[in-house]
C-alpha cells in the first residue's frame, strides 16, 4: 500500500519536529525496509481518546501508544482539570501495571501533571486498578489514571482515567476531557518538563488501608477459621495481582495459598500464555495443573491489572471445571445476601447492580432475600453512577457483570479482583465448612432459582466494510425484529439506543430508564434474552444469549445445562450469525 500524502505529511512532521531520536530512527528504520502497510496504519488518524482514554498498540506513530500521543492526552486532562479546579490545589493519582513500558509511561504522565502545577501521588511500583480507584477518594484526589491494557495482548498498553468519585469518567466530563485532548495540536504543547516537589511516592501506606477495606468485607470469619488450610491455587498471570492478593487472603485467615511460581513475576511479555485473560482455559492450564497436583479446593486467577478474575472449581467427579463470569457473579450475589441476612447485617436499604448482558438470576436473587437489584448499561462506570446517585440514600452491597468483574462494597468504584478473590476464597470455607464444594454450592444455588445458561458471540468485521456490515445489521433488527427465534414468540423489544421498551403483543412502548446506547435486546416467550452490542472500540458486534431451564434438584444439573446449552444453540443458528 503506498502511503498517501496526508500520511507522508504526519511522518515528516515526526522526523523532523520535538520528537526524540530514538523514535525518529525507529521510523527512518521502517522506512528503509519499505513497510508501508506498517506506517500507513501506524499514522493514518490520531490514536483516539476515548470516553474511558486510551488503548492502543505501543510504537511510533500517532495511532500508536507512545509518551507523546499519552503526553498529549494527560496535558489534554490537565487543561480540563485546571479548568474545572481552578483556585483549588488538584491532587492526581497514577498508577500502573506490569506491561512494557508502563513504568515509563507513569512517570512521564505523572511529570506532565505536575508541570501544570497539579500534586500527584504516584505509586511506587506497579499496583492493581482498583487500589488506584480507592486510592482516589482515600487521598482526596480531583482525578486519577492507571496506565493498563487489561487483558489485550502483550502489543497494548492503555491510559485509563477517572474522576474524584473514584469511578471511570462519565457524562459530562467524558466528553469534555476528549475535546481538551483533541484541541491539543501537537507535542509542543505538552508540558514533559516535570516538576519532582510535586511528585509524591505512595505505597505501603495506601496498601495497609486498602486491604483494611477488604477486610472488612468479611462476613464469616469463624467458617475461615475453621476452613484455614482450605487448599488456594492462585495465579497473578504475570500481573499486579502478586502485589495484594496473597496478602488480602492472609489477612482473611487463610494459611495455605500456592501461587502458581512460573507466573508469580510480573513480565509484560506474559510469557507463559498466549493471553493473559482469566476467562480462558489455556490462561488458567498452569493453575489447574497445580491444583490438580496438590488436590485443591478452588482456583482463582487474576488478570495483569487485576480489577477481572476467574475461577475453577472441582465437579461432582473430581474434574476441574471454569465457573464463568455470569456464575461467578451469581454465586458471589447468592453467598453475599444469604451470609448478611444470616450474620443479622442486611438492611432494608441494601441493594444490587448488575449489567443489562449479565445473568437474570441475580435478579431473582435478589427478591428473594427482599433486596433491591438494578441494572444498568455495560460498564462499572455505570454501577459506580448509580452508587453515586443513591449515595446517603441505600446501601450498596455488590455487583457485576459477565465479563468477569465483580465489585463488593463501595470503597472501590470499578471491577475489583482482590476483594473478589478474598470473598470467593471465604464463599469455598464456608461451602466446605457445611460439608459441600463450591460447585455443589452452585448447583444448589440454580436449583433454587432454575438453570440459567448464558452464552457469547464475538463476530469480527474488518475494515470500513466491516464497520457499515455492523450497522446494518442493527438497523435491519431495529427495522424488522423477527417474530419467533427458535419456535418462540418474540415478546418484546429493548432498544437501549431509542429509549424504549416495546411491546410486540400490545404495542405498548415504555422507557429503559438508561441513557442511550447501541443495544437491542429481544426477550422471548420462555424468558430467554438475545442482545446484540456492536464494541465502542472494536470492529465487532456481541450477540449475547441467556436461556432459563427447569431444575429440579442439583444432581440434575449437568442435564440441565446440556439441554439449555441446545437451546441456545438452536437460537444461534435460526438466527444465523455468522
Amino acid at each position: 500500500m503506498a502511503l498517501t500524502p496526508d500520511i507522508q505529511a504526519k511522518i515528516n512532521t515526526w522526523l523532523t519536529g520535538g520528537y526524540d531520536a530514538e523514535t525518529q530512527t525507529e521510523i527512518r528504520q521502517l522506512q528503509a525496509d519499505n513497510q508501508d502497510d506498517f506506517l500507513s496504519d501506524a499514522f493514518y488518524r490520531n490514536l483516539e481518546f476515548g470516553t474511558g482514554g486510551l488503548r492502543g498498540i505501543m510504537g511510533p506513530g500517532s495511532n500508536r501508544m507512545n509518551r507523546y500521543t499519552l503526553g498529549m492526552a494527560a496535558q489534554g486532562l490537565s487543561n480540563y482539570l485546571l479548568q474545572q479546579f481552578a483556585g483549588q490545589e488538584i491532587k492526581v493519582a497514577v498508577a500502573h501495571d506490569s506491561r512494557n513500558n508502563s513504568r515509563a509511561f507513569a512517570e512521564m504522565v505523572a511529570g506532565v501533571f505536575s508541570a501544570n502545577g497539579i500534586t500527584v501521588y504516584l505509586f511506587e511500583a506497579l499496583r492493581p486498578t482498583p487500589e488506584l480507584s480507592f486510592t482516589i477518594r482515600h487521598l482526596g484526589c480531583q482525578s486519577g489514571c492507571v496506565i493498563t491494557a487489561s487483558h489485550n495482548p502483550k502489543e497494548y498498553n492503555g491510559f485509563k482515567v477517572y474522576w474524584n468519585d473514584g469511578a471511570q469518567v462519565v457524562a459530562p466530563h467524558d466528553k469534555n476531557i476528549i475535546r481538551e485532548v483533541e484541541a491539543i495540536q501537537g507535542v509542543e504543547q505538552v508540558k514533559f518538563q516535570a516538576d519532582t516537589t510535586r511528585i509524591h511516592s505512595i505505597g505501603s501506606e495506601v496498601d495497609a488501608a486498602y486491604l483494611a477495606k477488604v477486610k472488612e468485607l468479611s462476613i464469616n470469619p469463624a467458617a475461615i477459621q475453621r476452613q484455614h488450610d482450605l487448599k488456594i491455587v492462585f495465579t497473578p498471570i504475570h500481573g499486579t495481582g502478586i502485589t495484594l492478593v496473597p496478602q488480602a487472603l492472609a489477612q482473611l485467615g487463610f494459611t495455605n495459598v500456592s501461587v502458581v511460581e512460573a507466573q508469580a513475576t510480573p513480565d509484560g511479555n506474559f510469557p507463559t500464555v498466549l493471553s493473559p485473560n482469566p476467562e480462558e482455559q489455556v490462561a488458567m492450564q498452569m493453575a489447574l495443573d497445580q491444583a490438580k497436583a496438590l488436590d485443591a479446593d478452588i482456583v482463582l486467577a487474576t488478570d495483569p491489572d487485576s480489577d477481572r478474575v476467574g475461577i475453577a472449581v472441582k465437579n461432582t467427579r473430581g474434574e476441574w471445571v471454569l465457573v464463568n463470569g455470569n456464575q461467578t457473579a451469581a454465586l458471589l450475589t447468592y453467598y453475599v445476601l444469604s451470609a448478611r441476612q444470616q450474620a443479622g447485617k442486611k438492611t432494608d436499604k441494601d441493594f444490587i447492580v448488575y449489567t443489562i448482558v449479565t445473568s437474570e438470576v441475580l435478579g431473582d436473587i435478589a427478591r428473594s432475600y427482599d433486596v433491591q437489584s438494578y441494572q444498568t448499561l455495560t460498564g462499572f462506570k455505570y454501577i459506580a453512577g448509580l452508587i453515586r446517585d443513591l449515595e446517603g440514600e441505600a446501601n450498596y452491597v455488590g455487583g457485576g457483570e459477565e465479563s468477569y468483574g465483580y465489585m463488593l462494597g463501595d470503597f472501590v468504584r470499578d471491577k475489583d479482583a482482590v476483594s473478589a478473590c478474598a470473598l470467593l476464597a471465604e464463599m469455598a470455607a464456608v461451602a466446605k465448612d457445611n460439608g459441600h464444594s463450591l460447585y455443589e454450592e452452585m448447583t444448589r444455588m440454580y436449583a433454587q432459582y432454575g438453570l440459567y445458561k448464558e452464552h457469547l458471540i464475538s463476530l469480527t468485521k474488518k475494515g470500513q466494510r466491516g464497520a457499515e456490515e455492523i450497522q446494518e445489521m442493527m438497523a435491519e433488527l431495529r427495522a424488522m425484529p423477527p417474530a419467533t427465534i427458535a419456535g418462540q414468540p418474540v415478546v418484546e423489544l429493548r432498544d437501549y439506543k431509542t429509549g424504549l421498551i416495546r411491546d410486540l403483543r400490545t404495542g405498548l412502548e415504555t422507557p429503559t430508564g438508561l441513557e442511550s446506547s447501541n443495544v437491542l435486546q429481544f426477550i422471548l416467550e420462555d424468558g430467554s434474552k438475545i442482545s446484540a452490542r456492536p464494541s465502542g472500540t472494536e470492529p465487532k458486534i456481541k450477540f449475547y444469549f441467556s436461556v432459563r431451564h427447569p431444575l429440579k434438584s442439583h444432581v440434575d444439573f449437568e442435564l440441565a445445562e446440556r439441554q439449555a446449552q441446545e437451546k441456545i444453540q438452536a437460537i444461534i443458528e435460526d438466527m444465523q450469525l455468522k
